[in-house]
């Protein structure tokens, strides 16, 4: 089952629950999939889903640490909850320590030994864990590593 396919038995299954925030949020996954196929004229692949939603979870990450700013705990809980559905659609994210390895695997490959190879350091890093990792993890990482 491809991942639309899913995505469009879950929003079903939701309406069935009558689980308002599951169906709110693959309502928007699959509004913004749908954008995308029209503005690429192509219909998008698992792995081009899983960017689009892998973005989702970024924009929200941000939005949350604002809430946090502003003490808004309400919003805090149900970003934390759409978090989480929109990561079920994910592959198993890598732990820190995971990361940790991959890029110092990349940095013995391409010889970095200043934060001035950063440049070389990322790109690399970011093709293996494509989808796996945030990338401002990974940057913190390769950061630590090269200073």
């Amino acid at each position: 089952m491809s991942l639309k396919e899913r995505l469009m038995s879950d929003f079903k299954e939701s309406m069935r629950q009558k689980d308002s925030l599951r169906k709110s949020v693959i309502t928007m996954i699959r509004a913004a999939i749908k954008q995308a196929e029209i503005d690429n004229k192509k219909e998008l692949n698992d792995q081009e889903i899983q960017e689009i939603i892998s973005k989702q979870v970024k924009q929200r990450k941000e939005a949350m640490e604002d809430f946090i700013k502003g003490n808004r705990e309400d919003l805090v809980e149900q970003t934390k909850a759409e978090i989480e559905i929109l990561t079920g659609y994910l592959p198993r994210q890598l732990t820190e320590e995971e990361i940790f390895q991959v890029v110092k695997q990349v940095i013995d490959e391409t010889g970095a030994s200043s934060i001035k190879d950063m440049g070389k350091v990322m790109p690399a890093v970011m093709e293996k864990v494509k989808g796996q990792a945030d990338g401002k993890t990974v940057n913190s990482i390769v950061k630590q590593l090269l200073s």
